[in-house]
């Protein structure tokens, strides 16, 4: 027995051996960690992805999610001896086939250790495979399909800082059944999934609660006349559901809306929440519970936003604070891994008093709660807000 251990422990030492032929001996952080996985060098000087559609069809929504995230990395530079870089990924949404080209290339670049987006959730789908090869966190302030945190493909890599859309959609539905009071209600989809999602969520319930609700749909990124939409809305309508994302696009209808004699309550969703092109008096409108009256927004609309509070890119600001906070302890010994970033997302707390949300930003620890990973553990509740008579938006719940 004692010779068969003897030959045993020789014959594992010769294969450890032999397995390092023609290769270099690792050294230092190499020894540590799998080439997906490597230890980096921190330096002075971070840097993060920031995934967004700065042009195209969508470039009016993820201009403001990179100006966010600009202003937040502009901002913690200026009190932080360590600085943060942003490397800009133009997914140019809906073409999800360059959001992929994104992630692969952030995917590749060993200097980004963690990653503010994709926006919408399609990008998200497609670029699950690369980031999850590359072990790449990523954060969206947009991206709101259900099935992103509960299908786990994903789980442990994609956060989200904003609710999913079985959180807004039962706000949205019981709002216009216990306060509007109304019975008859039109659906207006814009035709992506984000738009889709909600949009199914709301007639759900409005129908299972026995209200009479049709369904249209439009793409108001090419559609500059709504007249023929505008005609299909039955007079008796008392209220038109549009979870769209341009809130020119918006506008434009409601005005056209009201030129055609016809009084139904506007209700949009967190894409339009937009006090500077979202004007209709009576409008009703879901999002966070922002306090609009932050320094903050203040400061960033009198600055980079050019008096456009770009209230829709809010949440790309605290998904670059998560990202960025998680990077700076997985950093305090001079190097780390992208999956250490992960796992320091994963336990990110950012308490309510310092989230511009307005709700704390903690996740999902556990793998069997009902939302899923990367999703907020006490989800925040839906502010509803007002379009007063001036155009102001005024928090009623």
């Amino acid at each position: 027995m004692r010779k068969l251990l003897v030959l045993l422990v020789a014959l594992i030492a010769v294969t450890v051996a032999t397995s390092g032929v023609g290769q270099a001996k690792p050294t230092g952080a190499a020894k540590l960690a799998a080439p997906t996985s490597a230890q980096l060098a921190c330096g002075k000087t971070r840097t993060i992805g920031v995934a967004a559609p700065i042009t195209g069809g969508a470039a009016s929504l993820g201009g403001q999610q990179l100006k966010w995230a600009q202003y937040f990395v502009s901002r913690y530079n200026k009190s932080h001896k360590t600085k943060f870089k942003i490397v800009t990924g133009d997914t140019q949404l809906p073409d999800t086939a360059v959001a992929l080209q994104v992630a692969e290339r952030f995917s590749s670049n060993s200097k980004i250790l963690g990653v503010v987006g994709p926006a919408g959730s399609q990008e998200v789908v497609v670029s699950s495979a690369p980031f999850k090869s590359a072990q790449l966190g990523y954060v969206s302030g947009s991206a709101t399909r259900t099935s992103l945190t509960t299908d786990g493909v994903r789980r442990g890599r994609f956060f989200r800082v904003v609710p999913n859309d079985d959180q807004q959609g039962p706000r949205v539905a019981d709002w216009i059944r216990n306060q509007i009071k109304a019975s008859r209600v039109v659906i207006i989809d814009g035709q992506d999934t984000y738009s889709q999602g909600l949009s199914d969520k709301v007639g759900e319930l409005l129908k299972a609660a026995g209200l009479t609700v049709s369904r249209e749909s439009v793409n108001p990124n090419t559609t500059s006349d709504f007249s023929s939409l505008v005609a299909r809305v039955p007079s008796n309508t008392q209220v038109v559901y549009m979870p769209w994302q341009l809130a020119p696009k918006a506008q434009l209808f409601g005005t056209q809306l009201r030129a055609a004699g016809k009084t139904a309550t506007l209700f949009g969703s967190d894409g339009l929440f937009d006090p500077d092109n979202f004007k209709i008096p009576g409008s009703i409108l879901s999002f966070f519970p922002i306090d609009l009256k932050s320094k903050v927004i203040n400061a960033y609309k009198a600055g980079p936003g050019g008096g456009q509070s770009d209230l829709f890119g809010l949440p790309s600001y605290v998904a670059a604070d998560v990202v960025t906070r998680a990077i700076d302890k997985a950093c305090k010994n001079g190097s780390a891994t992208r999956l250490e970033v992960r796992r320091l997302i994963n336990l990110t707390n950012i308490p309510k008093a310092e989230s511009l949300l307005g709700f704390q930003i903690k996740f999902v620890q556990k793998l069997d709660f009902p939302l899923g990973r990367g999703d907020m553990q006490k989800p925040a509740d839906f502010g509803i807000y007002r379009v007063n008579d001036s155009g102001a938006y005024v928090r009623v719940s």
